[in-house]
């Protein structure tokens, strides 16, 4: 099970109905928080949530819309008694950045861990995420992120029996680990089934539509994407400064075939967003608008 909550949808500068740009995900007791723009923390409590529990922040781009949150956040896992470590995720230059914002929160009761992205694309996994960042196409440095949540396959209890397993040994073989009983090697190949398909949630703005980002998201249940411009007339000014609209959104998510696309990001000028929905959903009927504090709950399906 993954829980996703959209914390803030503004992009470029707070409105009083809307935080700047941020996504939380929980899976597992773990904590996983994408950019961490002015209000974040505030924005994670108005939606029920505590910043302890994060364990890994992954940051975009070093604008400040998606990062001035950044050292209050800190501060307040602080404040809430956090100790364990934390793992931050960004372009390079993370080190610099997030030291140069820490100017103001020096003293923390936790260490930070730094993992820095060196290549276009690039694959690790971090506390059961595995994590696919992507390059994009911005004015500066920019990625996305693909969350996955694999799932292994069913474990044959049937089989284990006719193999003369005990019971004590079927839980590490059904965490991946090798026994050894009566003289003879078991591996969990010998009593576990085919994996079976986990959860997928791509997460990027601030971009012109890419075939990185569409290839990243293939298939993802839930596509969060920037919608900067809706209006029609706004289409040169996404293309001048490497961002996307409603309308170029909803294709990447159709061409990506996901299940479901969420509007964020969006442009301080932009009111009335509704009325854009119909041509939206004409491209992706799966498409719905992001709101501050958006949440959902993934699971498995049934197999």
């Amino acid at each position: 099970m993954l829980d996703v909550c959209l914390l803030g949808t503004a992009g470029m500068m707070p409105l009083p109905n809307r935080w700047l740009t941020s996504c939380l995900m929980r899976f597992n007791g773990e904590g996983l928080l994408i950019d961490c723009g002015e209000g974040t923390q505030v924005a994670l409590r108005e939606a029920g949530f505590s910043p302890n529990p994060i364990s890994i922040i992954c940051l975009t781009h070093y604008h400040a819309d998606h990062v001035s949150g950044l050292p209050g956040f800190l501060l307040s896992m602080g404040n809430s008694d956090r100790t364990e470590p934390i793992t931050i995720v960004g372009p390079k230059g993370l080190e610099r950045v997030v030291n140069s914002l820490r100017v103001i929160a020096p003293e923390l009761p936790f260490e930070i861990h730094f993992h820095e992205i060196t290549e276009p694309d690039e694959r690790f996994e971090i506390m059961g995420y595995h994590i696919h960042a992507f390059k994009v196409n911005h004015n500066v440095l920019c990625y996305g992120y693909t969350i996955d949540i694999p799932r292994k396959g069913r474990f044959d209890v049937e089989g284990a029996k006719a193999l003369g397993l005990p019971v004590q040994l079927w839980n590490p073989l059904q965490k991946g680990q090798t026994v050894e009983f009566e003289g003879k090697t078991f591996t969990p190949e010998m009593v576990m089934g085919e994996a079976r398909k986990g959860l997928r949630v791509t997460y990027c703005t601030d971009t012109r539509p890419t075939q990185s980002l569409v290839e990243a998201a293939e298939g993802s249940d839930l596509l969060i994407c920037e919608g900067m411009y809706a209006e029609e007339e706004k289409l040169a000014k996404a293309r001048q400064n490497k961002h996307m609209t409603f309308y170029e959104a909803a294709k990447v998510a159709k061409d990506a075939h996901v299940s479901e696309l969420w509007l964020t990001h969006f442009s301080p000028s932009m009111t009335g967003h509704k009325r854009y929905m119909k041509a939206v959903c004409d491209i992706f009927p799966q498409a719905q608008l992001g709101e501050d504090g958006k949440f959902i709950e993934l699971d498995f399906s049934e197999e």
